[in-house]
């Protein structure tokens, strides 16, 4: 079992930056890796849709309204991905939750979805 935990979101005004950050955690002394981390995001009334991903080779992959203002890295040593988010604007107010997508464990693939708890980002005007 894979426990993802967000931090980072949080209110700013229109034009900021905010930076968020998952780590993905096991059962202690269970060593495993991630095929892709992401972050989705899911605003009041609408669907949860995907903002970027990044694999564990370094591929990713970026929501066409985010292309250029976001940015997503990773840190396949510590399981853990982070979300740059630059000229934010109101209409990225959303609950952002953490993704990670297929695990390695004992030389075994499982394709399981993990998922966070989410964390808040409000985007003033």
């Amino acid at each position: 079992q894979v426990q993802l935990v967000e931090s980072g979101g949080g209110l700013v005004q229109a034009g900021g930056s905010l930076r968020l950050s998952c780590a993905a955690s096991a059962a202690s002394g269970m060593i495993f890796s991630i095929r892709t981390m992401g972050w989705y995001r899911q605003a009041p009334g609408k669907q949860r849709v995907l903002v970027a991903a990044v694999t564990s080779t370094g591929n990713t992959n970026y929501a066409d309204s985010v292309k250029g203002r976001f940015t997503i890295s990773r840190d396949n040593a510590k399981n853990t991905v982070c979300l740059q988010m630059n000229s934010l604007k109101p209409e990225d107010t959303a609950v952002y939750v953490c993704n990670a997508e297929g695990v390695y464990y004992s030389g075994l693939y499982y394709p399981t979805d993990y998922w966070g708890q989410g964390t808040q980002v409000t985007v003033s005007s």
